[in-house]
């Protein structure tokens, strides 16, 4: 008998471990927004960033996109990347306006320097693992990631990419060709073409490129109003490219060439 009632008390105990890893909220969105701070940017453009944000969730456009989803709740939450990577808001549940204000407040706390080179591919890794890691079971998930220049670090990019879409996770894009700062250096005139073809993909993916960081904050609040209210048909998906479109066997390495020209070009005598 005791033999009978430990073993039942070991199902018991596997079930409830079971039942306490799943996922615990069903959410109409997961979102991680990845959000560049490698030395190209300045200490101007991070600050630009951080309010850019926090004025888009504080605006009416998405707390309505929330308010439009079928549960009416997101999880959300926000990372910093370089060559590494830093949660400066972990995740968290939007349903209300006060979410969005506490979301917006721990945006603006701090401003950090900014950190070393640009690894797009382990960026998007590292937020597909979030989302595969958290206490949600979104309806949708989606990868929103920003930056001023072309994957120069880890694994090539088409790689991540590939392996995040796999995961049934949609990546969306927000080039910054603004020429501020370092960016210079790694400019692409066509950086935003590069994250359409590169970068960016699943169902109803988009590209917005940032021209000028006046725009900033009116981009990242159309961005998040068609992620937030967004369904999986392509109609709500913006053209990437503001001039012709560059062929389907663009080079997604080129970020790494650009980086190997640099450090031949420092190494010379």
């Amino acid at each position: 008998m005791r033999r009978i009632l430990t073993f039942a008390l070991a199902l018991w105990a596997a079930f409830v471990g079971t039942m306490t890893s799943s996922k615990a909220m069903e959410v109409d969105l997961e979102l991680v927004l990845l959000v560049d701070v490698s030395r190209s940017m300045t200490e101007r453009e991070l600050e630009i960033q951080r309010q850019g944000y926090a004025a888009a969730l504080r605006s009416d456009q998405v707390y309505h996109a929330i308010q439009s989803g079928l549960l009416q709740r997101i999880a959300l939450t926000y990372v910093e990347w370089a060559g590494t990577q830093e949660v400066i808001v972990d995740w968290s549940v939007i349903e209300t306006r006060g979410d969005l204000e506490h979301f917006a407040d721990a945006l603006t706390v701090r401003f950090d320097p900014t950190l070393r080179r640009t690894s797009i591919s382990e960026a998007l890794i590292y937020g597909a693992a979030m989302i595969e890691s958290n206490a949600f079971e979104g309806l949708r998930r989606v990868i929103d990631v920003s930056g001023d220049g072309p994957n120069n670090l880890g694994r090539p990019v088409l790689l991540a990419r590939n392996a995040v879409l796999s995961k049934s996770i949609i990546i969306n894009g927000l080039p910054l060709m603004t020429r501020e700062g370092l960016g210079g250096l790694w400019h692409l005139e066509d950086l935003d073409v590069y994250y359409e073809n590169c970068v960016t993909g699943g169902p109803g993916s988009f590209v917005i490129p940032v021209l000028d960081w006046r725009d900033f904050a009116e981009a990242v609040r159309r961005k998040l109003v068609l992620e937030i209210a967004s369904t999986s048909e392509p109609a709500g998906i913006i053209p990437a490219q503001y001039a012709a479109p560059m062929p389907s066997d663009y080079d997604c390495m080129i970020g790494e060439k650009i980086w190997d020209q640099y450090q031949d070009y420092w190494s010379e005598p």
